[in-house]
């Protein structure tokens, strides 16, 4: 999508032209994304090669420069521990199981994101060695924050299940698993066995 900014004296739409991907360039948007936000090696190497491909169709400048001069940046970014994508699954991991999402969700969601596999296992084993049942945990969490099935009043229960049980499917829980969280009865019961007590 092109940006245009505006002239001063009611011209047309002046188009906003990329800047050169030079590693100087690179290393100061690099800094600048990374106080900002949280991300992985591979999240920071796609928002950087943006920069690049753009620069190269802008200013004919060498894709594969700006990729050894990314890649570089990321192994500086590394070593000094500004990216790393263990930290960054276990705290993600941790923030995602927190607000109601399955391990399937979770791990789906790191994949994406492009933690390595081997990081993801270490990051979904944390969260199964600090709950007694990960996804009924999860699945009760969510349930309670969007007031479903029994955090429903009564007389709304039976009409919204089917769309509770569809709400918790989509988030990656089984059938088994929402069907228990809905269908419940004695809310303390559940709780307990979801470990939130």
């Amino acid at each position: 999508m092109k940006k245009f900014t505006r002239q001063p004296e009611d011209g047309p739409p002046k188009r906003k032209v990329p800047r050169k991907a030079t590693p100087r360039y690179l290393g100061n948007v690099a800094r600048f994304y990374l106080e900002r936000y949280a991300t992985t090696e591979a999240g920071l190497r796609r928002y950087l090669m943006r920069k690049v491909t753009l620069s190269a169709k802008e200013h004919d400048t060498d894709p594969q420069e700006g990729i050894e001069a990314i890649e570089a940046l990321i192994i500086k970014f590394r070593n000094l521990n500004f990216l790393n994508d263990e930290r960054y699954a276990e705290g993600r991991s941790g923030s995602l199981h927190r607000r109601g999402n399955s391990l399937r969700a979770i791990r789906q969601d790191l994949s994406l994101k492009g933690v390595p596999e081997e990081e993801i296992g270490k990051a979904i084993n944390v969260i199964k060695e600090e709950s007694i049942n990960p996804d009924l945990e999860a699945a009760v969490s969510y349930a309670r924050r969007r007031r479903m099935g029994p955090y429903r009043p009564e007389e709304e229960r039976e009409e919204r299940r089917e769309r509770d049980m569809a709400a918790l499917g989509r988030k990656g829980f089984s059938y088994a698993i929402a069907e228990k969280v809905i269908q419940a009865e004695d809310l303390e019961l559940l709780e307990e066995e979801a470990g939130l007590f």
